[in-house]
C-alpha cells in the first residue's frame, strides 16, 4: 500500500510541476514577465547632459 500511495504521490506532483511550465511560458503571460523583467530599469533616472558637464 505504501508504494502505491508513493506512486500516486509522483504522478500528482510531476502534474503540478507540468502545469507550472505551461502556465510560465503560455502567451497569455509573456507581457506580464516582460514588465516584470523591466521594473529593476525602470527605476532607474536617466543621468542629466548637466550633472556630466559639471562633475
Amino acid at each position: 500500500m505504501s508504494s502505491f500511495v508513493h506512486s500516486i504521490w509522483t504522478v500528482v506532483v510531476f502534474v503540478v510541476f507540468i502545469g507550472i511550465v505551461v502556465w510560465a511560458y503560455s502567451s497569455r503571460r509573456k507581457k506580464d514577465f516582460d514588465e516584470a523583467a523591466r521594473l529593476a530599469l525602470d527605476d532607474d533616472q536617466p543621468e542629466t547632459q548637466d550633472k556630466k558637464t559639471e562633475e
